[in-house]
């Protein structure tokens, strides 16, 4: 039977956004709410997160343990569904020297849900993918038993529960946009989407690393590659979790401009790369645009 918070959720809402620096271009941006899917795992989180915790509770594990940086979405997420699935939560936290710090308010967030953080340190957190490192890393956590979920969710279950993004976008646009941390929520989308239709990433990491891991997420869900997709490299704005203040001021206008609570991390990024890409004319005339907003602040 499956669990009342893993019950199938409605097609998040798809609301147009009437905005003249498209309109000009003859260019439709529609705005897809996947913040508004689940009231606690919200946009790709809970897209990618109830497959795994789905095959966790199917499987009988009774603890998840997954990775990520002091201000991750993906372990504030894993944290609440643990809460609200009664599962114990492990994460281990990239960088030993926050050990002895009080826990930002992210972190704070993690604990008070029941979630032990593990801290590591830098080093060991890059060569987590090794096989050796990751059983060195998970006995340390306490957490060889548990069900592993990987850094941002992403691996080859977390596509197919993106993959019904892309098929509930598929007769509406000509291009589906969303934010990329990992790749995992675009390398499932391009698949859902069907032909004729475009997924496009924008980064908000630097490092052009992403290309390689989508094709391998996708050989691993779907055998191969899956879909029309591209990457807009180059709106990362400093990195991670950097929001200078031409940034901020963008968000809060388009906020204001649409009624939008506006992520500063990943939407805002996504949304200021559409807008510079269709001033720069890189769409069509005629062409619909989704964006697909991931997270709320």
């Amino acid at each position: 039977m499956t669990h009342p918070e893993l019950r199938p959720r409605p097609p998040s809402p798809l609301t147009e956004a009437a905005d003249e620096r498209f309109a000009v271009r003859g260019v439709r941006l529609l705005l897809k709410r996947d913040d508004l899917v689940h009231p606690e795992l919200p946009g790709n989180k809970w897209r990618k997160l109830a497959p795994n915790l789905r095959a966790a509770l199917e499987t009988g594990h009774e603890r998840l343990v997954t990775f990520g940086g002091a201000y991750s979405n993906h372990l504030r997420a894993t944290a609440a569904a643990g809460r609200l699935l009664g599962l114990e939560t492990v994460g281990v936290v990239r960088g030993d020297e926050l050990a002895g710090r009080p826990l930002n308010d992210s972190l704070a967030r993690c604990a008070a849900d029941g979630m032990r953080l593990h801290f590591v340190t830098r080093s060991e957190y890059r060569r987590k993918a090794e096989p050796e490192v990751r059983a060195r890393l998970l006995d340390a956590a306490g957490a060889a038993d548990a069900y592993v979920i990987p850094e941002g969710g992403s691996n080859a279950l977390a596509l197919t529960g993106c993959a019904e993004l892309g098929r509930e976008l598929r007769d509406v646009c000509d291009v589906a946009a969303v934010a990329c941390g990992t790749g995992g929520t675009l390398a499932g989308l391009a698949a859902g989407l069907g032909p004729g239709r475009r997924a496009l990433g924008v980064p908000v990491l630097a490092g052009g690393f992403l290309e390689a891991e989508i094709r391998s997420l996708q050989a691993a869900a779907f055998g191969g590659a899956a879909g029309s997709w591209s990457l807009a490299e180059g709106f990362d704005h400093g990195g991670y979790a950097r929001v200078p203040a031409a940034l901020d001021a963008f968000a809060a206008d388009f906020g204001a401009r649409h009624g939008l609570p506006v992520e500063r991390i990943y939407v805002a990024k996504l949304l200021w790369a559409l807008t510079a890409l269709t001033e720069a004319g890189a769409f069509p005339p005629g062409t619909t645009l989704a964006a697909v907003v991931t997270g709320r602040p």
